[in-house]
């Protein structure tokens, strides 16, 4: 595992060893987080905002887990990965098992037991940051990435930091302003969608996409993982 203070171009180097999905399924919109956005979301979550050293993370949706790993090596004190894919799940358990990654819990869940478990008091404000690349809502998931948007509100003391189309911008930031959360567009992205599918016409496809962070008054007395919820 690398050493602590990583840099942005190093961080990005080891993440490119993250094995990623062979057959992607496209009703859960699997498209994997490339390095170098994990890598840019994740140096400026740890650099700008101290919000993962020593930190409780949740990863919702985490895939083949390449923003837990980031998180790890970026020093989090835990990170709990939650997929409703059991095969992601296991991808992203070799991956960390290859990196020799023992601080991460992956669970299999959808994001309707999760908030489940949340609104009884499970997993309510369980974690200091949640971190996740969500489904956008497209096609047969409309309104899905605000399912998510909520559910990781509801786990994070300090912040949640997500990935969304700006096409969606306003809406989003209608829903923060109702769920009473401070919203920051921390950057514009190109999200670069290769041809995956079989219904993709295009070899590749740019998205624009924000990367935000959603802030709230925090509760920093959460830094061990002796004070996770039970799960």
């Amino acid at each position: 595992m690398p050493k602590l203070k990583l840099k942005l171009k190093e961080l990005e180097s080891y993440l490119q060893d993250v094995e990623v999905f062979a057959l992607p399924k496209v009703e859960l919109e699997q498209y994997p987080t490339t390095p170098h956005i994990a890598a840019c979301m994740l140096h400026t979550i740890h650099e700008t905002f101290d919000d993962i050293e020593h930190r409780l993370v949740a990863d919702l949706g985490c895939g083949c887990g390449v923003l837990s790993i980031g998180a790890v090596m970026l020093n989090c004190g835990y990170c709990l990965a939650v997929d409703i894919d059991h095969g992601a799940l296991d991808i992203c358990s070799a991956n960390l098992a290859e990196f020799e990654m023992t601080q991460v819990d992956l669970v299999q869940a959808d994001i309707k037991s999760l908030s489940s478990q949340i609104e009884d008091g499970r997993l309510h404000k369980c974690v200091n940051t949640v971190i996740m690349n969500p489904p956008f809502g497209t096609k047969n998931n409309a309104g899905l990435d605000l399912k998510f948007l909520r559910a990781g509100i509801n786990m994070a003391t300090d912040a949640v930091y997500s990935l969304h189309k700006t096409s969606t911008r306003a809406h989003i930031f209608k829903k923060a302003k109702e769920w009473d959360v401070q919203m920051e567009v921390l950057a514009e992205l190109r999200f670069n969608l290769s041809n995956t599918y079989k219904f993709h016409k295009k070899s590749s496809v740019d998205i624009e996409v924000d990367f935000i962070r959603f802030s709230f008054q925090s509760d920093k007395s959460l830094t061990t993982k002796t004070q996770m919820c039970d799960i």
